[in-house]
């Protein structure tokens, strides 16, 4: 499937340009800030001590910044302040079974960013950023329950790295295999479980 790109496209670099199943892919920025909108736990690509680190961590997002917690990635900016970095986020809508194994697949929604985090050491910025990173994860939380102290900031690792270089991939439907050999196979027919009316390749979803 194709996704236009009206209003607000988004950059197109050699590390977002799609060079693999690009009708998945989006050029389009809302696609990009739904995609983060309707999570709140990322996997951050990054360096550490020459070992590459694939480490899980929650984030938020204020429509132009991506804040997540990165005690070890700001560690290895410390060592290594230009140090690129590489966040995705992915959300799982469903499972693709075709007739052929080889045609399975997954219908999702996924996002990578980027670029070179900097860690937030302006006070009000780092309340913000937690707030926001708070209130992504758990909705009305931030006012509820107790806030940081001085204490709890100075020992809170906070990075911010900005939207500007992402590249979203998107699929959705069925598989599409109906007009190939496959459909001879005999699968997904009324002798089994399945009705008439879904003798064509399923999609299970959530």
């Amino acid at each position: 499937m194709s996704h236009p790109a009206p209003g607000r496209p988004l950059s197109q670099t050699d590390r977002t340009r799609h060079h693999r199943l690009r009708e998945q892919g989006s050029l389009d920025r809302n696609d990009l800030d739904t995609i983060l909108e309707a999570g709140f736990v990322c996997h951050l690509g990054v360096t550490v001590d020459s070992n590459l680190l694939v480490i899980p961590t929650v984030y938020g997002t204020d429509g132009t910044t991506l804040y997540f917690h990165g005690s070890v990635a700001g560690r290895s900016l410390a060592a290594a302040p230009h140090a690129s970095v590489c966040v995705t986020v992915t959300h799982i809508d469903g499972l693709v079974l075709a007739r052929s194994v080889f045609e399975h697949g997954v219908n999702y929604r996924s996002a990578m960013i980027f670029g070179i985090p900097r860690p937030v050491t302006d006070p009000d910025e780092k309340w913000a950023g937690l707030r926001c990173l708070t209130e992504q994860a758990t909705p009305g939380q931030w006012d509820y329950a107790r806030q940081p102290s001085r204490k709890e900031l100075a020992a809170t690792a906070l990075l911010a790295l900005s939207l500007d270089e992402a590249s979203v991939k998107i699929r959705t439907g069925a598989p599409d295999d109906g007009d190939t050999p496959d459909a001879g196979l005999g699968l997904w027919e009324p002798a089994s479980a399945v009705s008439a009316s879904t003798a064509q390749s399923k999609v299970l979803a959530r």
